[in-house]
């Protein structure tokens, strides 16, 4: 199993016969390298979607349409980009579980907001979520955008992830603290790789926090476009 940082919240996930691109925002994200571009969607299968906000669904048209990829999501989003854009996509909502090749994904509750940027503001973009991504007998938790909810306690029993992808840059998201606090308090990882920091001087800039929060968990800080094996 391979995962790749794109920056922000994206990530490059090679997991059984799937290769996972979550959250890609590529275009206009300040720390991803341009030129690498080819690296990122090259063998791609599908693209996960956590949520509409441009910082996460940026270049997830652009890729899929390029790609010939299908974008997995939340069905309302989903549905609307079937019908407005013609892309090929599997909607579908918190505690579904589909099917993307041998990988399963199940959609779980994210507290945060979802929306598209239009002319006249914001536009409804279904609801944020987080995924449960299960193949080679392991499952990755993916927050997406989030704060701490005791839903996870749940999702630990029903899953039982040992890696967690976790939102941890504070102001829009939980921020290391109450990173360490939901997965020391609801989760029994082994891995924990920290995402959505460094990207704005707004957000924290150090996983420290998180590192010292979670003795005898392997917390990750991952680099860009640096392929962690796990």
């Amino acid at each position: 199993m391979k995962l790749t940082w794109l920056g922000h919240s994206g990530f490059r996930l090679e997991i059984d016969d799937q290769v996972l691109l979550i959250d890609p925002w590529l275009d206009g994200n300040p720390m991803f390298p341009e030129a690498r571009r080819e690296e990122v969607v090259s063998g791609a299968t599908a693209i996960l979607l956590t949520h509409g906000h441009g910082d996460h669904s940026g270049s997830t048209l652009s890729i899929s349409k390029a790609q010939n990829l299908p974008i997995y999501g939340i069905y309302d989003l989903i549905s609307y980009w079937e019908e407005s854009e013609g892309i090929q996509g599997v909607g579908f909502n918190k505690g579904g579980t589909v099917m993307a090749g041998d990988v399963a994904i199940t959609m779980v509750n994210a507290v945060h907001s979802s929306s598209l940027g239009g002319e006249n503001g914001p536009i409804y973009a279904g609801a944020e979520a987080g995924f449960m991504i299960q193949g080679e007998g392991r499952t990755i938790y993916v927050s997406g955008d989030t704060d701490v909810t005791a839903d996870m306690g749940i999702w630990n029993d029903l899953h039982a992830p040992e890696i967690g992808i976790l939102c941890a840059g504070g102001w829009f998201t939980m921020d290391m603290k109450r990173a360490a606090y939901a997965a020391k308090t609801f989760f029994n990882f082994k891995t924990v790789i920290p995402c959505h920091y460094k990207t704005f001087p707004i957000l924290e800039q150090s996983a420290d926090a998180l590192i010292e929060g979670l003795p005898g968990v392997d917390v990750i800080e991952p680099e860009v476009m640096e392929v962690i094996h796990l």
